[in-house]
């Protein structure tokens, strides 16, 4: 045996400190070792294969050592815990430590048997073995001991948001004023509320909390006197426990950690040693508000006996922590058939045709998703373990697309963590990375995308310009003004804070939400909007404008955002609790644009003079530190003329859905850098064009990033539009074929998919979506999925609408 595997020496590698070891799934499949088959593992590159797939990859090598891996799991029964037994959530988070349940781990023991395998004729040798060769052992030891790849790129799991040590913490001033707080008993000292109450740390003042969005929580009382006083850190009462409490510094504006926090209470002579808990955390009351049982219950379809389907185009997914929003645009971007045929029907040519590693090719793993949830090899029927109730709801496994998270959200400051995203972002990042990817091949993103006309009209020359720019989502704002239900929705707020005042709870059958009719949005959408310190070329003078967007062409596949997300009294982001009634059939012929018509006068061309850039960067920071984008933030505060935080944020939440909103500035009217002395590196030149771009727009974007290649390639998909609507200086005007694939047909749509959210701002809460299969609307909720029986249609966030 030893000089069997001796002979192969050269084909082995010990794995080293850094290495990534791929032991979770098959880089093509999403079989693992609990698979029939197991895995196996490259004993070179550290690769993982199914056994469908592991022959390819040793005719591509000529590999032959693999770690084959099979892990077998075996129920363990116990008794049914109780409700007071079952942890309660800590987290906003999923399938995380104190965060809601994600899988079922924690009821198998797994037991392990592995083995060498030399290939092609898949001879086997038994582990553990000493006889095997001293290499071999230690690759063996190496690869079983080694954090998998998964594990090493997911960062640690969102706790709301991780707590940091303030600032004022170690050098806290505590006046000597003689103030003794008692354990119990407390209230505030300019109100008469008794409950969400803060103690002061530097004076021992004992206040209100801030009011909820909804209303409820205390009176500002602790926030006005940090203005008054200054005083930065606040602890909460009845939160205070041996283990620590909820502190909150005003300065800093977040919960923080106190690591004196002991020493800090006991000089007002609270014992943090003998406290016990008595209010609920603000991590708990954030899960309480979002956990509504009436939109959490209705959107996904709980109390009621749904169907589970299995078979292809009917895998689940399974949540990675928080994972729900990718799973939710998956399902729904690989029921497009352009997403079909450019991946999981192209599977073999983009499989033999890899020659990176597969585990970072977006080609590959697109088409690895796409054929695992359509085949329906991973979405069959979990059989009864022996023991189980043969009435027990009938799941499937599903798939756990942990290389294809880790890739997807490489080097990007959101998507590479475990926190809860919003989904329309994540989707243009997806289109983003296609795009970058499928240049001068086919882009099954050509299926959304869809030209915008800008109609501005100057008010006092009633002269008018013409502008098309390019998008994939259409974002339509929410009129609360035209809800048809508002005497009722009244009466219902008023009954509401009656409840609440009596420390009754509110029954979620006779929740009222504010319905709006989804004509009032389309009308909101395309009515003017006034541009103030317009510049008309016709007057040569600031002027006003009216504005109107209306939609130049219809895609195959039109995408609808409702804005859901405002701007709450705590300036974090809030969604709008609406019901929308959105139609199963939209025409949307009325809002096509027609360009310059009879009788209208274009402005003339003409630059308008420099402005002169005032960015208050105070603000942009407060901005950023909210998780919003440095470039946007910067945009928003020069487009509100840095009237302050709150205007920017409105322009951030009225505009982060563009699709140039991360861009760098680009001020209209800038005088034009003397360019003549400029040369391109040779080296950026030839790297964009291996991307597919043209030697022209290499050069162009080279020069407006001073030679910086990174930054080169960011700035070309920026200015895509203007890129393609100029011919490059080749002597000839640029073809048909230089410029965006934009399809165009019938405004006539029928809706097929939607997304929705659970929670109360994008950064919290859970997505399901809903796709119509076979005449027939199937839930889609991680890795559930069933026939829906009563569609919550009214409550999407993304609607997905096909053209007739």
């Amino acid at each position: 045996m030893a000089e069997v595997l001796s002979a192969f020496f050269d084909k082995i590698s010990v794995p080293q400190g850094g290495d990534k070891i791929y032991k979770d799934e098959c880089t093509y499949s999403f079989d693992n070792p609990e698979s029939e088959n197991g895995l196996y593992v490259c004993m070179q590159t550290f690769l993982g294969f199914g056994k469908a797939h592991v022959l390819r990859h040793y005719n591509q090598t000529g590999n032959p050592v693999y770690l084959h891996l099979k892990t077998t799991k075996k129920k363990i029964i116990k008794a049914p815990e109780t409700e007071e037994e079952k942890a309660k959530p800590t987290r906003l988070a999923i399938g995380v430590e104190g965060g809601f349940a994600g899988d079922d781990s924690d009821q198998y023991e797994y037991e392990e048997s592995n083995s060498v395998v030399l290939l092609p004729d898949f001879i086997s040798f038994s582990l553990p073995d000493a006889s095997l060769p001293e290499k071999v052992q230690l690759a063996v030891t190496g690869i079983i001991s080694a954090e998998s790849a998964s594990r090493m790129e997911q960062v640690a799991a969102w706790d709301g948001e991780k707590r940091f040590i303030s600032k004022h913490a170690d050098n806290l001033k505590q006046l000597d004023n003689g103030v003794k707080v008692p354990p119990t008993g407390w209230k505030c000292t300019r109100c008469d509320l008794t409950q969400n109450l803060w103690i002061n740390l530097t004076d021992g003042a004992i206040l209100c909390g801030r009011k909820y969005f909804d209303g409820s929580g205390g009176n500002n009382h602790a926030v006005e006197y940090y203005k008054e006083k200054g005083f930065p850190l606040a602890v909460k009462l009845g939160t205070i426990t041996p283990n620590g409490a909820d502190v909150f510094s005003y300065d800093e504006d977040d919960m923080v950690e106190d690591p004196k926090l002991a020493q800090h209470l006991s000089h007002f002579g609270i014992n943090m040693m003998s406290m016990e808990k008595t209010d609920k955390t603000m991590t708990e009351l954030e899960i309480d508000a979002n956990m509504k049982i009436s939109e959490w219950d209705v959107i996904q379809e709980a109390g009621k006996k749904l169907t589970p389907m299995f078979g292809p185009g009917y895998t689940g997914m399974r949540n990675l922590g928080n994972s729900c929003y990718l799973n939710s645009v998956m399902q729904v971007l690989f029921t497009i058939p352009d997403f079909v045929d450019r991946y999981p029907k192209n599977i073999e040519t983009i499989y033999s045709e890899c020659r990176n590693s597969p585990a970072s090719d977006l080609t590959v793993q697109m088409a690895k998703l796409g054929h695992g949830l359509l085949s329906g090899d991973y979405s069959k029927e979990t059989p009864l373990e022996d023991g189980e109730d043969e009435a027990k709801e009938k799941c499937q496994v599903g798939i756990a697309p942990r290389m294809f998270k880790a890739l997807i959200g490489r080097g990007h400051p959101e998507f590479s963590t475990n926190r809860q995203q919003d989904a329309q972002e994540f989707l243009l990042h997806v289109f983003n990375l296609i795009e970058r990817n499928t240049r001068g091949t086919n882009n099954p993103c050509d299926s959304f995308k869809m030209q915008l006309e800008d109609r501005i009209e100057c008010t006092q020359s009633q002269q008018v310009r013409y502008t098309t720019r390019f998008d994939y989502i259409l974002s339509v704002p929410i009129p609360l003004e035209a809800a048809t239900n508002a005497d009722e929705f009244a009466a219902y707020e008023v009954k509401k804070k009656e409840l609440e005042a009596n420390k009754q709870c509110i029954d979620p059958k006779e929740i009222v939400r504010l319905k709006i009719p989804f004509k009032a949005c389309l009308d909101k959408m395309t009515q003017p909007e006034i541009v103030d310190d317009f510049y008309s070329s016709a007057l040569k003078a600031r002027s006003t404008a009216k504005k109107t967007t209306k939609l130049a062409s219809f895609p195959d596949y039109l995408l609808i955002q409702l804005r859901k997300f405002t701007l709450g009294d705590d300036w974090v982001p809030k969604k709008l609790d609406v019901s929308v009634d959105m139609p199963d059939d939209l025409d949307l012929t009325s809002i096509r644009g027609a360009g310059l018509q009879p009788g209208e006068v274009e402005l003339p061309e003409g630059d308008k003079p420099e402005p002169k850039i005032e960015i208050n960067e105070e603000f942009v920071v407060q901005l950023v530190s909210m998780g919003f984008d440095y470039e946007g933030c910067k945009k928003a505060v020069y487009h509100t003329k840095n009237q302050g935080v709150e205007p920017a944020m409105n322009w951030v939440l009225e505009h982060m859905a563009d699709h140039d909103f991360a861009t760098p500035l680009q001020l209209g009217g800038a005088k034009k850098k003397d360019d003549s002395g400029f040369t391109a590196s040779a080296e950026g030149i030839m790297m964009i064009e291996s991307m597919g771009f043209t030697r022209e727009q290499a050069t162009k974007a080279l020069k407006a990033t001073s030679n910086n290649v990174e930054r080169a390639a960011d700035w070309i998909f920026s200015h895509l539009d203007e890129l393609n609507s100029e011919p490059m200086e080749t002597g000839e005007a640029a073809g048909a074929s230089d410029q965006p694939a934009v399809r165009d047909g019938s405004g006539k749509y029928k809706l097929v998919a939607f997304i929705s959210h659970m929670g109360t701002s994008t950064s919290c809460g859970h997505y399901v979506c809903h796709i119509k299969k076979d005449g027939r609307w199937v839930l889609y909720n991680d890795n559930k999925v069933a026939l829906s029986e009563k569609l919550p249609y009214d409550l999407g966030y993304l609607y997905l609408y096909q053209r007739h």
